[in-house]
Formats: structure tokens, C-alpha cells, sequence
């Protein structure tokens, strides 16, 4: 499957064990991961920020960079999140032809979905995956 991972998803998976870092550390290998240079440097930013990590030094990071497809994504308009930072993890989706977000934002949990695109919270994709076998 061809997924974005949210930051929020990742930072979670860095800093807490618990849900997302089993989803990330496990369930997403085998799945098609897309990214973009503007989320990388939001995920650095603030991994920098909140929790004086150096970003580019985690091997997850690492790993992303040079795993995940980078795609380049059009912003948005008009405005589809009720937070327009948030278009950008729609934009990037858009751009590499996901077919799921993961994410912890209510913003982006709200929509359900976008452009055919379905929005799910970690617990919710782990237990699609599950159904799925």
C-alpha cells in the first residue's frame, strides 16, 4: 500500500513507545512510503525544537530519507484543512498517489478521506491491517 505518515506519527514513533512506534518500526515495512521535502523539515524541525534530537543522527530519519519516495506537492486551493498547514500532508499524498494517510491530527482525521485518499488514525490502520490478514 502507498502511505503517508504523518509527523506527528513519527515523532511519536521516536519518542514514545507505544502504538506508532510499532507501526512504524514494523507494520510499515512493507508498504510503500511517501514523504516530501517540506514534511522532512517539519519532522526535523520539530524533533529539533520540542526535543533537542538531532533529526538527521535517528536512524528512523535515516532511514525515511532514504527509503520513502520524495515527491513534490502543488499547494492546495483553496484551503482544505481547517488548518491550512495540514494541506501540505494532503498535497504530498495527492502528489505521490497514496492511497491512506496516517495521522493523529484531528484536523486531518475530520476529513476522512480527500481526492480518494483515505485518513486513519494509527489504531484504525493497524486494525485494517489486521482484517486484511
Amino acid at each position: 500500500m502507498r502511505l503517508v505518515a504523518d509527523t506527528n506519527v513519527l515523532i511519536a514513533a521516536i519518542v514514545a513507545d507505544g502504538i506508532c512506534r510499532d507501526l512504524v518500526r514494523v507494520r510499515l515495512r512493507s508498504h510503500d512510503l511517501i514523504t516530501s521535502e517540506i514534511l522532512l523539515r517539519e519532522l526535523r524541525d520539530k524533533l529539533r525544537v520540542k526535543f533537542d534530537l538531532a533529526a538527521d543522527e535517528l536512524p528512523l530519519i535515516v532511514a525515511l530519507s532514504e527509503r520513502a519516495k520524495i515527491v513534490k506537492p502543488t499547494k492546495l486551493t483553496p484551503p482544505i484543512c481547517r488548518d491550512a498547514d495540514d494541506d501540505w500532508v494532503l498535497a504530498t499524498a495527492l502528489a505521490g498517489h497514496a492511497e491512506l494517510i496516517i495521522t493523529g491530527d484531528q484536523d486531518l482525521l475530520a476529513l476522512k478521506e480527500h481526492g480518494g485518499i483515505r485518513i486513519l488514525a494509527p489504531r484504525a490502520f493497524l486494525e485494517l491491517l489486521d482484517l486484511q490478514g
